[in-house]
């Protein structure tokens, strides 16, 4: 951890432990101790850590084929994108690495398309996004964001893109903000993107409300804007779903995947969309280095093997259920609500102790120190284990969340580990 914050730029605060090992929804610190992780790498392992099927999918391409470059093809790029076709829908697929370079990449996409197909003058198109959102910390995604801490010292910003126009604030969840803001500037808006259900919001995990989604595909068909879903947190099974769009049974323009596609073991995104919208891409317009290697390729098809062989999406169904009969069952004074789908939540506290021993760092801390591996932003913690977690050790998680509730009351003085200001 010393060499770590003496020469590495530092990121989210972490917690103070070290983690060296991990195996399906545990994982291990320098000490040998054991913990059960509910963060699943911000959802990247929604298959378990080190999935053997995946490991063993990656140790193969290893030892033949890892990088030929996108100048020539490779076996399994083509396989991949036909596989993530025909699960989602789509008709094309685009891998790239990071899931904020996936972000950029439908960006690019949406602005090609409202020039080509909708005649938006050039230089002119919108991109909207909403209020709360998270889709990266590239200058795009940051473009986007209505989050001022983190866009902080970091402009000037890409114009055209974010949760206005001509004045009008879209807030997420809001249908009337959105049909101002597109019976305003609707010939001039390529796309709306947004996450189905927002991964970083200031209240935590939070699905759109019912009805919202249906309502937004309506509007765009009816200005003739493109529907970009963010899937990269909330798809792959997360939500309960492939996709988790596919709770209001609609179908956007292109969808963004990331994190789990390659089950946490190799950075791996995608944008998948219509033939119709995708083709307005030129040669030459699209591409990265190790976008599609055969590496990258293979392991996330293994990654989508497990998903579906596994039944992980029925999984989160069926887990979710017992998650939020456990949470209905929570007894203290300290405990708020919970917000989320499937087995993407978020719980927050009450912040009403006098001496405001009760925090969602505090909370982190403490359950960390028993052997409980959460994130906390504000008054929230972060509840979101691999999928393959067994039912026993799920419910177990959260007694030791409403045992810990309980007890922080009478620690006095600092919890070592405390993140005051994770968010």
């Amino acid at each position: 951890m010393t060499t770590e914050q003496m020469y590495s730029l530092p990121g989210m605060p972490p917690l103070p432990v070290c983690m060296v090992s991990g195996q399906g929804a545990f994982l291990w610190d320098t000490s040998g101790k054991k913990y059960i992780d509910f963060n699943a790498g911000f959802s990247s392992v929604n298959q378990g850590h080190c999935h053997p099927r995946i490991v063993e999918a990656m140790i193969k391409q290893c030892q033949t084929l890892t990088l030929p470059s996108r100048a020539v093809y490779n076996e399994d790029y083509g396989k991949l994108c036909k596989r993530v076709c025909e699960l989602t829908g789509f008709d094309k697929a685009a891998a790239l690495n990071s899931g904020a370079e996936a972000v950029e990449m439908a960006i690019k996409v949406a602005r090609l398309w409202g020039y080509k197909r909708k005649g938006i003058e050039q230089d002119k198109a919108l991109v909207l996004t909403c209020t709360s959102n998270y889709h990266g910390r590239t200058l795009g995604p940051l473009s986007a964001s209505s989050n001022e801490k983190l866009k902080e010292g970091c402009g000037p910003f890409m114009p055209n893109i974010g949760p206005s126009c001509a004045g009008n604030i879209v807030r997420f969840g809001v249908i009337g903000d959105l049909e101002l803001a597109f019976s305003t500037c609707g010939p001039q808006i390529a796309a709306f993107m947004l996450e189905p259900v927002q991964g970083n919001s200031p209240v935590g995990i939070l699905p759109a409300p019912s009805g919202y989604l249906t309502a937004v595909h309506q509007l765009c068909k009816k200005y003739n804007i493109l529907l970009i879903c963010d899937e990269i947190q909330s798809g792959l099974g997360r939500a309960g779903y492939l996709m988790s769009y596919e709770r209001e049974e609609i179908m956007p323009d292109l969808a963004i995947l990331g994190k789990s596609l390659s089950g946490g073991v190799y950075p791996v995104s995608m944008v998948a969309g219509r033939a119709e919208v995708m083709d307005v891409v030129s040669a030459g317009q699209y591409g990265s280095t190790f976008s599609g290697n055969p590496l990258a390729s293979a392991v996330a098809n293994a990654a989508l093997d497990v998903l579906i062989d596994e039944k992980l999406i029925e999984r989160s169904q069926m887990l979710s259920k017992k998650l939020v009969a456990r949470f209905n069952a929570i007894k203290s004074p300290y405990f708020e609500r919970v917000t989320g789908l499937g087995m993407f939540w978020s719980l927050s506290i009450k912040q009403i102790h006098p001496q405001n021993r009760v925090t969602g760092g505090r909370l982190a801390a403490l359950l960390l120190q028993r052997g409980l591996l959460t994130n906390s932003f504000g008054n929230v913690i972060r509840i979101a284990p691999a999928l393959v977690i067994e039912e026993k050790v799920l419910i177990r998680g959260v007694d030791m969340i409403e045992e810990a509730l309980n007890d922080i009351a009478e620690i006095e003085g600092e919890i070592e580990g405390d993140q005051t200001i994770h968010g």
